[in-house]
């Protein structure tokens, strides 16, 4: 039978642990590589790695870009409140959300705030332009606050397996 993403019945173990850990640090260990540090064989920690990715442990594999190397140099945070709570201006949103490669992360949020976006833009000009001439203008929503990232003292983790 074969495993499908929705299944969840299976325990991770220890080695199954310590493959994750591996694969979030360099996706692009191969499987001699990952049954060396795992004390497998290859083929062992092959099947481990495609039963793992065939359960849905893994969602993506993925290059980490330096934005400012592509020309991003403005990191940001937008905190959006909306106008009202409707399904249809949820949805409209969150479509929005989709359509602006600028926004590269985007979280619903208890308090305060309902969604947190996370931007990346070339200059202040384009942060701004995204505000006020997408995010503002649109009937959903009531208020933005942006905070933009001076330092980043700690890049995005692994997560703690």
């Amino acid at each position: 039978m074969t495993p499908k993403a929705e299944d969840s019945t299976h325990v991770l173990d220890r080695t199954d642990r310590r493959l994750l850990a591996l694969i979030q640090q360099d996706a692009t260990l191969t499987a001699q590589a990952l049954g060396d540090r795992l004390n497998l064989s290859a083929s062992q920690a092959a099947r481990r790695r495609q039963r793992l990715e065939a359960q849905g442990y893994v969602r993506a594999t993925r290059a980490v870009i330096d934005p400012q190397r592509v020309g991003l140099n403005v990191q940001a945070f937008i905190q959006v409140v909306m106008a009202t709570h409707t399904e249809a201006n949820a949805r409209d949103f969150a479509a929005l959300t989709r359509t602006q490669p600028e926004i590269v992360g985007a979280w619903t949020l208890t308090g305060e705030a309902d969604y947190l976006l996370r931007v990346y833009c070339a200059d202040l000009e384009a942060l701004n332009r995204l505000v006020q001439a997408v995010l503002l203008p649109h009937p959903a929503v009531s208020r933005v606050q942006s905070q933009i990232v001076m330092d980043r003292i700690k890049p995005d983790a692994p997560l703690p397996l």
